[in-house]
C-alpha cells in the first residue's frame, strides 16, 4: 500500500470552501465541457475544441457556455485559479489519452502552447491579462510537469538526462494532494509503467548478454553504464550472500519488535550499517546521524514501537540521507556522495523499505527532489550525482518484488570460498516472477 509521504506539497491554492461560488461554478462548467469532449468526441476534434477555448480564446455556438466560465474566471482577476483550471483541463484530456494509449496526442496537446497567436499583441485588457497568464503557465514547474507526459524515455534522441529518472518525477506529482485528481492518475500510472518496463528490459538485458546470438538481436541496454553493468549487477546479488537483504531485515523486524522507541532507534542505526566494511564510513555515519536519531520524537522514547512511529521515523532517517528541506541534498547526502559512497548509500536506503515498505513512497519522492534540484546542471557537472540516481534506479529494480537474480559460476573448478569468487567466472540469470 502507497502511504503519500508528509510535507509533499509544492503548489499551494486557495481552498475550495474559499473560492467563490462563481469561480467555482465556472471552473465546473469547463470541466464538464472537456469530459462531454473526450466521451463523445474524436481525439482530434478533442484537441481542436481545446484550441478554440484556450489557445485561439474564441466563443463560437459550441462553446459559449465554457467560453463565458474561462472569461468570468479571467474578469475575476485570480491568476492562481486560472493556472488552475488549465492545469487540470490539460490532464482531463492527458488522462483520457492515456488510458486510451494515443500517446502522440498528449505531443500534439503540449505543441498548441507554441502557436504563433499566443505572442500577438493584444489590444483589449482581457485579451492582455489572458495571454500573460498563459504565458505565465508556460514558463511554470506546472507545464514542465505537463511536457513529462510526452517524452519516450527509451534513450533515443538528445533528452535531458533527468528523463530517464521521470518514474520519480512522476512519483512526486502523484503524491502531491494539490495537484489535479486528473494530474495525479495519470501520472501514477505512468510512472508505474516506467518501472516495470525498465525492471523487464533490465532482465531481458542480463539474460541475454552474454548469449552467442547476433549484436543486433540482443536486447539493448536499459542502463546508462554500458556493458560494465554486468559487473555491477553481479557485485550487487554477490553482496546478497550469505543473507539477503530481505531475509536481515525481517530479522531486524522480529528482534525489535518489543522494544522501545529510545532502543529501536539503537538498533537501527546498527542495522543499517552492518553490512559496511569501510570503517572510515561508519564513523562518518555515526557522527552525522547519531545525534539527529537521538533527539527525534523524543517524548516516545519510552513507548513501544507502533507502525505508525515506525514510518515516520524511517521517512526522518530518508529526509536526513537525501534532502531534509524538500529543495536541495542533505548534507549528509553531499558528504556521502564527494566520498564515493553511492552505492554503500542505495542499499542503506533500500534497507530502510525494506523493514517499512509504506516509506517507499516517500523515498521515491525525496529522490525526485534531489533529481530536480540538480538537472538544472549539464550532465557533465553532476555526473556524480547521475551516477547515483543510476545506482539508486537499478538496485531498486533488482530487488523488485516480481523478478529475481541470481549468480551461477559457469567454472568447472567451483569453489565454496566466497572471499575467492571472481565475478568474471559468474554468470547473473534473471528470473521474473
Amino acid at each position: 500500500m502507497d502511504v503519500i509521504s508528509e510535507n509533499h506539497q509544492s503548489e499551494s491554492r486557495l481552498p475550495t470552501k474559499m473560492l467563490s461560488s462563481q469561480t467555482k461554478q465556472a471552473q465546473e462548467i469547463i470541466y464538464q465541457f472537456l469530459l462531454e469532449l473526450v466521451r463523445t468526441k474524436k481525439t482530434t476534434d478533442v484537441l481542436l475544441e481545446f484550441k478554440y477555448l484556450f489557445i485561439d480564446y474564441e466563443c463560437y455556438t459550441y462553446n459559449v457556455e465554457a467560453f463565458q466560465a474561462l472569461s468570468a474566471i479571467i474578469s475575476a482577476n485570480n491568476e492562481q485559479e486560472f493556472h488552475y483550471t488549465l492545469k487540470r483541463s490539460c490532464y482531463i484530456i492527458v488522462n483520457n489519452l492515456e488510458t486510451a494509449r494515443k500517446y502522440h496526442f498528449i505531443q500534439e496537446l503540449i505543441e498548441l502552447f507554441s502557436d504563433s497567436k499566443l505572442r500577438r499583441r493584444a489590444l483589449s485588457q482581457t485579451l492582455i491579462r489572458y495571454k500573460t497568464w498563459v504565458a505565465n503557465f508556460i514558463d511554470s514547474p506546472s507545464y514542465q510537469e505537463l511536457k513529462l507526459f510526452t517524452n519516450r524515455y527509451d534513450g533515443s534522441g538528445k533528452e535531458h538526462w533527468s528523463n530517464r529518472y521521470a518514474s520519480y518525477l512522476l512519483v512526486s506529482q502523484y503524491v502531491n494532494t494539490n495537484n489535479p485528481l486528473e494530474q495525479r492518475e495519470v501520472a501514477r500510472r505512468r510512472s508505474q509503467k516506467l518501472k516495470d518496463n525498465f525492471k523487464l528490459n533490465l532482465a531481458m538485458y542480463t539474460a541475454h548478454a552474454k548469449s552467442n546470438a547476433p549484436q543486433q538481436q540482443l536486447p539493448p541496454n536499459p542502463t546508462d553504464f554500458g556493458d560494465e553493468v554486468l559487473r555491477f549487477i553481479k557485485m550487487i546479488v554477490a553482496k546478497q550472500a550469505p543473507f539477503s537483504y530481505a531475509n536481515v531485515a525481517h530479522i531486524f523486524i522480529e528482534q525489535t519488535r518489543d522494544l522501545n522507541y529510545r532502543c529501536f532507534k539503537h538498533s537501527l542505526q546498527k542495522y543499517l550499517i552492518c553490512s559496511v566494511s569501510n570503517k572510515d564510513l561508519v564513523r562518518t555515519f555515526k557522527k552525522n546521524l547519531s545525534h539527529k536519531l537521538d533527539r527525534l520524537y523524543e517524548k516516545y522514547h519510552d513507548q513501544q514501537l507502533d507502525k505508525s512511529l515506525l514510518l515516520r521515523t524511517c521517512n526522518r532517517v530518508i529526509d536526513y540521507l537525501t534532502t531534509e528541506d524538500k529543495s536541495k541534498p542533505s548534507g549528509l547526502f553531499i558528504l556521502l556522495m564527494s566520498q564515493g559512497h553511492a552505492l554503500t548509500l542505495v542499499i542503506i536506503l533500500l534497507k530502510i523499505i525494506l523493514i517499512c515498505p509504506n516509506t517507499r513512497v516517500h523515498l521515491e519522492t525525496c529522490i525526485a527532489k534531489l533529481i530536480q534540484y540538480y538537472r538544472q546542471f549539464p550532465s557533465d557537472q553532476c555526473q556524480w550525482a547521475i551516477n547515483f540516481f543510476e545506482v539508486f534506479h537499478i538496485t531498486l529494480a533488482i530487488h523488485a518484488d516480481n523478478v529475481k537474480y541470481n549468480l551461477i559460476n559457469m567454472d568447472k573448478q567451483k569453489t565454496d570460498d566466497s572471499s575467492a569468487m571472481s565475478l568474471d567466472s559468474y554468470r547473473v540469470f534473471s528470473q521474473l516472477l
